[in-house]
């Protein structure tokens, strides 16, 4: 038995024995049945008014197991960092927050996988009212302008940062550009189970190729491995981008790649050869 699993029995055992709690639920991998020994537990707890007003996170987390550390992220969820470098994703809502559940995209697992506690039987109707998987759009109209687009806004964007010598600015915005191609090559693959978060199993559920390709698009924040990245990018784009705007009657933007592929080209080549080829030729007074 994992860790986590053990973890997972602790808390359904906290969550039944906690009288303010009216509602638990387990979502991600282990609830999806897909976790392994890196992966995190994570769980909506929805108490009573006054309970949520009394509860500790800390606390609260430090009855599951001892802590190293705790914090709030960014989505307002309680980070809880168990032994063995386990996370703990703990969302403490209230049952007025039961309802918000049913505008998620999906469930992505089994309801009785999900379900901790309902005491008042609120929270399994909006469970089962929710689809289990997510099913992107892929076939939408607007498909190409939502996820091809952005790819090729901050592609052009990083390479001017990297020209200019904004190397960790480049990288950021390269980071965004890698983003939207995973989400191209799940298009143009017709792979989008893990569309949500398009880099997980992307290893087992895209061609070799095209993850070799997407590795060539990654690189350290330094000129030459930026440089590298911009041009692993845009051959990769360049080539997923037709297969997706065929289906839609679009067209790429091929005179925007072809000057993007020259300016590359120039920068590849070195400042020397670049002065060379720049430098006006012979003219009057020349020669």
């Amino acid at each position: 038995m994992l860790f986590q699993e053990e973890l997972i029995g602790r808390v359904r055992e906290v969550c039944e024995a906690e009288p303010e709690l009216d509602a638990a639920l387990m979502y991600g991998s282990f609830a999806a049945g897909e976790a392994d020994e890196h992966s995190d537990i994570e769980f909506w707890l929805f108490f009573t008014g006054a309970g949520r007003a009394a509860v500790d996170p800390h606390a609260w987390c430090s009855a599951i197991a001892p802590l190293s550390y705790g914090l709030l992220n960014e989505f307002g969820a309680y980070v809880a960092f168990f032994p063995g470098l386990v996370r703990g994703e703990f969302h403490f809502a209230t049952v007025d927050e039961i309802a918000g559940v049913a505008r998620w995209p999906a469930r992505g697992a089994e309801v009785e996988r999900m379900l901790l506690v309902d005491r008042s039987g609120a929270l399994r109707p909006v469970l089962e009212g929710l689809p289990a998987r997510y099913v992107p759009p892929a076939e939408r109209p607007g498909i190409v302008a939502e996820y091809c687009d952005p790819f090729v806004n901050w592609l052009v964007l990083a390479f001017h940062l990297a020209a200019r010598g904004e190397e960790l600015r480049a990288w950021d915005a390269l980071g965004h550009a890698q983003r939207h191609l995973l989400w191209m090559a799940r298009l143009a693959e017709g792979s989008t189970a893990h569309w949500l978060t398009p880099s997980r199993g992307a290893e087992r559920e895209l061609s070799a190729r095209t993850v070799a390709q997407l590795r060539a698009a990654t690189s350290e924040a330094s000129a030459p491995g930026l440089l590298g990245a911009l041009r692993g990018a845009l051959e990769l784009g360049r080539r997923l981008w037709p297969t997706i705007a065929d289906r839609h009657g679009r067209a790429a933007p091929t005179a925007l790649f072809d000057e993007l592929d020259t300016a590359l080209g120039l920068r590849e080549q070195g400042p020397e050869q670049r002065f060379r080829e720049q430098e006006p030729g012979p003219g009057p007074g020349r020669g």
